[in-house]
């Protein structure tokens, strides 16, 4: 998954596939544990995907509080 694939996304459907994705991590991490092989390799892009996300996510936030902020400075006449 690409950058601008997540960046087009609204904020819920982000909140959605970060939960499928944590949910195929959590599976993957179940596999290991009791020895079955199958997917090892999808752990660490899948890490990196809910990485990408959560910090896509908090851009997204962040911009948010900044605009409100601005805001609020705007209408106190600062």
């Amino acid at each position: 998954m690409k950058a601008t694939d997540v960046r087009t996304k609204t904020v819920d459907e982000l909140d959605t596939l970060l939960l499928d994705l944590r949910r195929e991590q959590f599976n993957l991490r179940f596999q290991r544990a009791t020895g079955q092989t199958e997917g090892v390799a999808r752990v660490r892009p899948l890490r990196r995907d809910i990485a990408r996300i959560k910090t896509i996510a908090s851009e997204r936030q962040r911009g948010a509080e900044t605009s409100e902020r601005q805001r609020g400075a705007a209408e106190k006449g600062v």
